[in-house]
């Protein structure tokens, strides 16, 4: 709703007067470490993608920086603190956030064993608000010298069981949209934001030529280290593991009489975990390289949308008609993929003529055939929910199974139709929903 948009003004909120606040004199009074890495720079045996989908968060073995991982995500811990401090203080009516009498964790309790429900917030804070803080927590782990996979991950549990789960607990039910959405689509601009900002910091640090619009776009590309950044100016040292290496390109006076001036490139980065020797760069002689191409990287996500015809069974007592569909989907090999699907729409009932909402969202698994091939029949099977004018009393939780085919056109392009089965275990109704849909592969897609 509206007035719960207001948590993610109050981050932007609190961060922009904070680091307002210290920024100002970080270089008079303390000059920025450089503590991130880079996966794409480190030296990698190529058996480190044997197992590509293998998670390195909990041992490091390729050299990634656990250090500085763990610092940032205590700071991100007291800082989403802070700010359920703040919604929490807010009147309910604009933080959306229930603050009945209960006691906290019962409360909590209550909501964690009631979820994971679809909410009803506005599209904004769910699939804006929410790929926004995914793609902060994505870069916490990016920036540290996690490959992709891993940040996507580190993502997931920090937006599912420290947030979702967790602080958002105490006060709402969990949320299957914003357990999926926030780190899937969060990998997708978490990538871009990384991106980004190197190559804002390849500019001086500068956006259209202005040193204010590169601090600001640096700020809210990653909120995070750039506080880290600043309570380290504030307190003239290392509190936290915060800094990015970059490369800048300036022009410098030549130290004589005339006015000429000359281009310097200067090259911060870090490579290699926080306990061996790193140091900083002073030419690309010191530069490495890895071996091998990490075969997963966000082009595994894919978003799909389309149109479906639904026969829903007589218990809804509405008529067939045609309805939108959306999905979101991880393509993680030409054979597996999963996704969250979700389809709406108004329907007549069959006696009154009145409209009623039908609502219908499911997280399936497919397996295709033919996986070397653009053609690929598959098979789909799922849970979810079938709800009738969002009436949570007649919402009934159903499985489905269905048949499909496949059309790669593109890496990043392909056409997908699919006949699903649903069967609810509450009313034992039957429905059937044929659908078609246009699948956008994020990235450089699938990899022909």
């Amino acid at each position: 709703m509206a007035g719960t948009g207001c948590r993610w003004l109050a981050v932007a909120m609190i961060g922009v007067l904070w680091s307002g606040l210290v920024l100002a004199e970080s270089e008079e009074l303390y000059r920025p470490q450089v503590t991130n890495s880079s996966w794409e720079q480190k030296a990698v045996s190529p058996s480190a993608y044997d197992d590509p989908y293998r998670v390195s968060l909990f041992d490091a073995p390729h050299g990634e920086d656990q250090a500085r991982l763990w610092s940032q995500t205590k700071s991100l811990a007291w800082y989403g603190v802070g700010v359920a401090g703040v919604i929490a203080l807010l009147p309910e009516d604009i933080s959306n956030w229930d603050k009945d009498n209960a006691k906290p964790f019962s409360k909590w309790w209550d909501n964690v064993s009631q979820g994971p429900v679809w909410d009803r917030d506005n599209w904004q804070i769910n699939y804006v608000g929410h790929t926004y803080f995914g793609g902060v927590y994505y870069q916490v782990a990016r920036k540290s010298g996690y490959r992709q996979w891993d940040a996507f991950m580190y993502s997931f549990l920090m937006s599912t069981f420290y947030w979702e789960y967790g602080l958002e607990a105490f006060a709402e039910v969990p949320s299957i949209q914003d357990i999926v959405v926030t780190p899937v689509l969060g990998w997708v601009y978490g990538e871009w934001a990384f991106q980004t900002e190197q190559a804002i910091w390849a500019q001086g640090g500068k956006v259209w030529g202005s040193q204010t619009l590169g601090d600001t776009a640096l700020f809210f590309l990653d909120p995070v280290d750039a506080l880290g950044r600043g309570i380290n100016s504030l307190f003239e040292r290392q509190v936290i593991k915060a800094g990015t290496g970059y490369m800048t390109v300036s022009e410098v006076p030549m130290g004589n009489s005339r006015s000429d001036t000359q281009v310097q490139l200067g090259l911060r980065y870090r490579f290699g975990g926080s306990s061996g020797e790193a140091g900083e760069l002073s030419s690309s002689r010191g530069s490495a390289s890895h071996h091998a191409e990490d075969p997963v990287d966000f082009g595994i996500v894919g978003l799909g949308v389309g149109m479906a015809q639904l026969n829903p069974d007589d218990f809804w007592a509405v008529e067939s008609g045609s309805v939108p569909v959306v999905s979101l989907g991880l393509y993680f090999s030409p054979r597996w993929s999963t996704r969250l699907s979700y389809a709406r729409t108004d329907l007549n009932e069959k006696i009154t003529g009145k409209e009623l909402t039908y609502e219908n969202y499911s997280a399936d698994v497919q397996y295709y055939f033919n996986g070397d091939s653009r053609l690929r029949p598959f098979v789909t099977a799922g849970i979810g929910e079938t709800l009738r004018d969002q009436d949570r009393d007649k919402k009934t939780f159903q499985v489905n199974g269905g048949l499909g085919l496949h059309w790669q056109l593109h890496p990043n392009w392909a056409l997908q139709a699919d006949w699903r089965h649903f069967h609810s275990t509450r009313f034992s109704t039957t429905d059937d929903l044929l659908a078609t849909q246009l699948i956008y592969r994020f990235g450089r897609g699938e990899r022909l």
